[in-house]
């Protein structure tokens, strides 16, 4: 069951829901990372706090750091170093062409995605009358 006070922004869930919201936010979460990296190279501490910032993507450096390096193995995003006022040079990271394309195919999909989801929990998507159950077979007759 869901709890949340009138003009929160945050939810408490049960353990079930809150284990199906990790996975889903699991699923979700490298997409986000290449949709925050359109806005132009990003040094990989801005990126984990621009994810901590938004409701419900709470994430940690130590699932940011490991995605996007595998992210960069996977050809999605390039890295380049740039020196930096306050301390060693920082890995700065930005989408290639094919993390363009990913991106973008992926927010037409998660459009369709979201409001089919969106649909079926706001009830205007039925099962009933949709389709009949199969015939069953009574076993003393066959």
């Amino acid at each position: 069951m869901l709890d949340m006070e009138p003009g929160a922004t945050t939810y408490r869930a049960d353990p079930v829901t809150d284990a199906a919201l990790g996975r889903l936010r699991r699923g979700a979460v490298e997409y986000c990372v290449l949709a925050l990296l359109r806005g132009g190279a990003a040094y990989s501490f801005d990126v984990v706090r621009a994810l901590g910032s938004v409701d419900g993507l709470v994430t940690s450096e130590g699932t940011v750091y490991p995605l996007l390096s595998r992210l960069r193995r996977e050809g999605l995003v390039s890295t380049r170093w740039q020196e930096s006022p306050a301390g060693p040079p920082r890995r700065y990271y930005e989408l290639t062409a094919q993390g363009v394309t990913v991106v973008e195919s992926f927010a037409a999909a998660w459009q369709i995605f979201r409001s089919s989801v969106d649909d079926v929990m706001a009830g205007r998507v039925s099962a009933t009358g949709c389709a009949t159950a199969p015939e069953t077979i009574d076993e003393e007759t066959s």
